[in-house]
């Protein structure tokens, strides 16, 4: 079984990719992580420069 693990987005990326990470690990929408993200912006804010610095970038395919 593998083992998913929480990357920045390649394909689904606004700015980082970072909502689009988070949305591709739970199976939902990007949208709607951005919303999220939006109605919880201060703090949310932080945290997404936190998580843009630390998540790995998900390796390019061919």
């Amino acid at each position: 079984m593998k083992q998913k693990k929480l990357r920045k987005s390649y394909i689904d990326k606004s700015f980082h990719g970072v909502c689009g990470g988070i949305a591709e690990y739970f199976g939902i929408s990007s949208f709607s992580v951005r919303l999220i993200f939006f109605f919880t912006m201060p703090s949310s804010l932080f945290v997404y420069v936190i998580l843009a610095n630390a998540l790995d970038d998900t390796p390019r395919s061919l």
